[in-house]
């Protein structure tokens, strides 16, 4: 799908900076809020989202709320009582049952009136509050309008309305339509879903990544598929800048030690590894060349092939040079991964641990995902 109108963008440098923004559109919103989160907490932040939703849907803008049952499993559907009786409309998610429970919601979107989005790796509640730095996690996002953020809206719609919907048994081998793509005059945007098929996401990828001349990468949860794996080494050989930030702190240890696992092929190729210290990394931010992707995908198996995520494609100078700025800063913050100190440094129970974690991630995760 194409349109022939133009978006504008503004990156949003930290989650504390995002959450401020989207606040501040919802309170200026005059026909529609549509907020999809994977994680929401009923948190003072939390508290004041659902209080500006709330003041939107009595002044006559129609709210939509759909929240991952899974993400936000602490969450009591109470919490959305004052906005259910304004008028509002609340969903979970994939309501928790165990034949279905692995096919989740990670996106982060929030769209009012159709012409201003908001996306990233930012969950609402205070972790995601501060600077990345001084306080709360690392993370960093996008403001949308025109277009794309119709996409989105139209996005969400589908998303609602499948809310509820029982997932046929074996779905992650079956072809999915929900893997989609849709292209304006400077950006596209990618939706993925569980199934089989192309996915037009990691195809993307791949094809930018083989002829990137420079690549740097942000990812809060690192385990590429062989394949992007296999590209990122071929590109490190043949002579191009490869730098990655990966996560130093990691809210899921467990993924730190499955992206540990790769590191020494990866450095072997000449890949430049950095470990980001100050907090927990959440961002997700991949620049190749003048090329950036940003949304709510990490690279890892359960964002390209099992989970339900987004990634918006840009292609635009100025963005990508404020994309390496951001890179910069996040890299002064940023531990360098030297090969022979990283050799040295590992125990065997530690390769151990790594292995373990790699083959649960890697192959058990899936291997269930396909079962329901």
């Amino acid at each position: 799908m194409s349109n022939d109108a133009s978006s504008d963008f503004r990156w949003l440098r930290t989650s504390g900076e995002a959450l401020t923004s989207m606040l501040a559109a919802i309170e200026s919103a005059e026909e529609s809020v549509c907020l999809e989160m994977y994680i929401y907490t009923a948190s003072p932040v939390g508290e004041q989202f659902r209080d500006a939703l709330v003041r939107a849907q009595q002044r006559g803008v129609r709210v939509r709320v759909l929240i991952d049952a899974l993400g936000s499993i602490k969450l009591l559907a109470s919490f959305w009582e004052p906005l259910i009786a304004a008028g509002g409309e609340f969903s979970w998610f994939n309501p928790l049952q165990l034949k279905r429970l692995l096919y989740r919601d990670h996106r982060k979107i929030l769209v009012c009136d159709e012409r201003l989005a908001f996306v990233g790796g930012y969950n609402i509640a205070p972790e995601y509050q501060g600077d990345g730095v001084a306080k709360g996690w690392r993370d960093l996002g996008l403001e949308v309008s025109g277009p794309l953020a119709q996409h989105l809206a139209a996005s969400f719609d589908a998303q609602f309305a499948r809310a509820d919907f029982q997932h046929r048994r074996f779905s992650y081998l079956r072809k999915s339509a929900l893997r989609v793509g849709f292209t304006t005059l400077d950006g596209e945007l990618f939706l993925s879903g569980p199934g089989r098929g192309v996915n037009p996401m990691h195809r993307a990828l791949l094809s930018d990544l083989a002829q990137a001349k420079e690549i740097k990468i942000i990812s809060a949860y690192f385990l590429p598929t062989w394949r992007f794996r296999r590209a990122l080494m071929r590109r490190a050989r043949q002579g191009a800048p490869v730098q990655l930030i990966l996560a130093g702190q990691s809210d899921v240890l467990l993924s730190k030690l499955a992206g540990q696992y790769l590191y020494s092929r990866l450095l072997r190729s000449g890949i430049e590894i950095y470990e980001y210290q100050p907090q927990i990394l959440h961002a997700k931010l991949f620049i190749l060349d003048d090329i950036v992707y940003v949304g709510s995908a990490n690279l890892d198996t359960r964002s390209l092939h099992i989970n339900y995520e987004l990634l918006i494609r840009l292609m635009k100078t100025q963005l990508a040079d404020e994309a390496r700025a951001i890179f910069a800063k996040d890299l002064k913050h940023s531990q360098r991964i030297h090969p022979a100190a990283w050799q040295a440094s590992r125990t065997f129970w530690r390769k151990l641990k790594e292995r373990w974690a790699y083959s649960i991630l890697a192959t058990v995760d899936p291997y269930l995902a396909r079962r329901q």
